[in-house]
């Protein structure tokens, strides 16, 4: 049965056509905790909610957002911390939290069913919010779970030197004096060397990076990597007990968690549903929006 949400905002440019622009244009704040949240919605059909990965923003799903809206009413935010949404200097960033924040707004919506779609960093939130589920804690149900490339199991997990730095005692003076330069040197190095992210492409990343002071808490983020590791058996038992479909969309050669990771899934989640993709890095939905799209529909119609 297809669940349509009143009030929410329907076409999208083609894909490879939205701008940065457009994008915050068609947005909604709501707040969460005090803190102002971007968020967007559009479509109709079965729900999806969509989790980005760090350091960029929900402005990675764009180019999979108007393959997606054909069949499904689409949510998404920037989380605390990201893109177009507050970045406070002085908050306690966690997993944890930004899974309470989508539980309370799914949940404030009136969603009763949804589909997680992560990528990264939101996977790390998927799986909490996984374990959540099979605890009987949330007031909503996941119907199925697609992960894209993340350190699902942090022991594969290889960071570039930039996060591990980041992560130091001197991330504080490495992340406020982050340059263009150093960031663009490093992102592109997780790109497929096929699909490399243009100037444009950059250009956004940087300006959604640096909007509201968002060099200054970089230091702050990374430490899901420790909470990773910290809540390693509570967020792998999820993907072991998970009873709903879920499939693992992998770029292959992304070079933190590519190919070691998938394999690492094949071998700990039962009934492994991978899917890999040839020459392909770290960000398969804005690399090959497309095949990840086919992926994305096998996966549903299967799982129907």
């Amino acid at each position: 049965m297809e669940q349509v949400i009143p009030g929410v905002r329907g076409a999208a440019p083609g894909a490879g056509n939205a701008t940065l622009e457009w994008w915050q244009q068609e947005g909604k704040w709501f707040s969460y905790g005090g803190h102002a949240v971007f968020s967007r919605m559009a479509g109709q059909g079965d729900p999806v909610v969509l989790l980005h990965g760090f350091p960029t923003a929900s402005w990675d799903w764009s180019r999979l957002w108007p393959m997606l809206l054909q069949h499904h009413t689409l949510f998404t935010l920037d989380m605390l911390g990201f893109g177009f949404s507050d970045k406070p200097s002085l908050y306690d960033y966690s997993i944890e939290d930004q899974a309470d924040m989508f539980e309370g707004w799914i949940a404030g919506l009136g969603l009763k069913k949804v589909s997680l779609f992560a990528h990264d960093y939101g996977g790390s939130v998927a799986q909490e919010l996984l374990a959540r589920d099979q605890e009987g804690l949330l007031p909503f149900s996941i119907t199925r779970v697609g992960f894209l490339n993340g350190a699902l199991f942090p022991e594969v997990h290889s960071p570039l030197l930039i996060q591990k730095l980041l992560g130091s005692p001197l991330g504080g003076l490495i992340s406020r004096g982050l340059t263009r330069r150093t960031f663009e040197r490093n992102f592109r190095r997780l790109f497929g060397p096929e699909n490399p992210p243009s100037r444009k492409d950059m250009d956004d990343f940087w300006y959604l990076l640096t909007y509201n002071n968002g060099r200054g808490i970089l230091h702050n983020l990374i430490h899901f990597m420790e909470e990773r590791r910290c809540h390693r058996n509570r967020w792998v038992g999820a993907l072991q007990k998970a009873e709903q479909p879920m499939r693992l969309i992998s770029g292959v050669v992304d070079p933190v968690s590519g190919s070691a990771m998938a394999r690492r899934y094949r071998e700990l989640v039962p009934n492994a549903d991978v899917v890999s993709l040839r020459n392909v890095g770290h960000y398969p939905h804005f690399e090959t929006a497309g095949e990840v799209y086919r992926a994305w529909r096998d996966f549903c119609k299967q799982s129907e």
